[in-house]
């Protein structure tokens, strides 16, 4: 998927291992990352552990990558973590793994393991959910009426 818009300093790169199989949820995650653009960079992309480098490419952005055994945090809590990324200027990147999780040389590198919910979710859908609570944390932090 391209780039989104060049809006704002800060980048959102929501990245996911694995094919993007069932297209309503992949148009419901593009949805909210569209919508996310008017208030920051929006990149969402497939990547393949062994011939994309995150770290290389991302040295200073802060890592989020999804986990079942990660921490949980309210919707608040999520919105503090997007205000403390813009306020130090510094790149989001979350990654979804795949259906066998997360490369486990990748789990220890990341700055925040977090879990959605202590269910499990289809890959897809846990992007769309995603989404939705990263548009959510910007319309909080702008004063828009969406989050009521």
């Amino acid at each position: 998927m391209p780039r989104l818009t060049d809006n704002g300093g800060l980048k959102i790169f929501l990245y996911f291992i694995g094919k993007p199989r069932d297209p309503h949820a992949n148009r419901i995650a593009e949805e909210f990352l569209k919508r996310t653009s008017r208030y920051a960079r929006c990149e969402m992309k497939e990547i393949q552990p062994g011939r994309f480098d995150l770290f290389t490419r991302h040295p200073s952005a802060f890592k989020v990558f999804l986990d079942p055994a990660g921490e949980t945090m309210t919707s608040e809590q999520f919105t503090a973590l997007i205000e403390r990324s813009e306020r130090e200027g510094r790149d989001l990147l979350f990654l979804v793994g795949g259906h066998d999780g997360l490369p486990p040389e990748w789990k220890p590198r990341a700055d925040l393991l977090l879990s959605l919910s202590a269910m499990t979710f289809p890959h897809e859908l846990a992007r769309a959910m995603l989404a939705e609570q990263i548009y959510r944390a910007y319309t909080t932090l702008r004063g828009h009426p969406y989050p009521r």
